[in-house]
């Protein structure tokens, strides 16, 4: 009997290796990535139809070690989870942020780095929006794209606040132009925006107001294929090679 059941376990074993998405890239040459194009400096798509970013330098660099071509998938915050699992994305990627609803549906690689929620406001207001209570009143327009973790943050910690929904490539200009007062957002983001947008200022983004980690989402339930993007992770990091890319996208090693 145990025989059996030992027998059994090594072929269910074999079988879900034998269908890992490691040997799926290998085989077709090409790495499915679902990204949402809007989320600088992570994911951009441009208006020639190319995307660049950080994230889409890594994909770049994870498709060569495995010999293929990246294919992108584009999704949307709303969608991501819904999209990641329907269109079968190998990874998704730029600027994701863990969270268990996401571990629900998904595996995450190692985290990339801690990035919290904070407030990015124009400059002359930053007195004025240090603190979840100044911002939490139906005063304070606080504008985000629709779906993903910022708009989540708005609906748990500032539900008095006056929340409008918009395309987050411009949601800083209409900051800018005062339109809305407040985007929540994590840190890394504030901190890239502000050194576009001369009246913008990121608050407080050594002390966020919810604690983050961004990293690569991966299809649950494939070991082979989490243990090599972790390796690869591992890696890259070691070699200084994310580091560079870091640099060059975010101007900090």
């Amino acid at each position: 009997m145990k025989t059996a059941i030992l027998s059994a376990l090594l072929v269910g074993t074999g079988a879900a290796q034998a269908q890992s998405h490691l040997d799926d890239i290998r085989a077709s040459k090409t790495l499915k990535v679902c990204t949402t194009g809007d989320y600088k400096p992570y994911s951009y798509l441009r208006s020639d139809g190319q995307y660049e970013g950080l994230d889409i330098s890594m994909a770049q660099l994870l498709a060569t070690s495995l010999g293929a071509k990246v294919e992108w998938v584009p999704t949307t915050w709303k969608t991501l989870s819904d999209d990641f699992v329907a269109k079968q994305c190998d990874i998704a990627l730029g600027g994701v942020s863990v969270t268990l609803k996401r571990q629900q549906i998904a595996w995450f690689a190692q985290p990339l780095g801690v990035d919290g929620k904070i407030p990015l406001v124009r400059c002359d207001d930053k007195a004025k929006y240090q603190t979840v209570e100044q911002i939490n009143k139906a005063s304070v327009r606080v504008i985000e794209p629709a779906g993903g973790t910022n708009e989540a943050f708005v609906h748990s910690h500032l539900p008095q606040a006056t929340l409008q929904l918009a395309d987050n490539v411009g949601i800083f200009q209409q900051l800018v132009d005062n339109k809305a007062d407040v985007m929540i957002t994590d840190a890394s983001e504030a901190l890239f925006q502000q050194q576009h947008y001369s009246t913008l200022c990121a608050i407080n983004p050594d002390k966020p107001m919810q604690y983050g980690e961004k990293a690569y989402m991966i299809p649950r339930d494939d070991m082979s294929w989490k243990l090599y993007v972790d390796q690869w992770l591992h890696l890259s990091t070691a070699t200084g090679e994310y580091a560079q890319i870091t640099q060059k996208w975010l101007g900090v090693k």
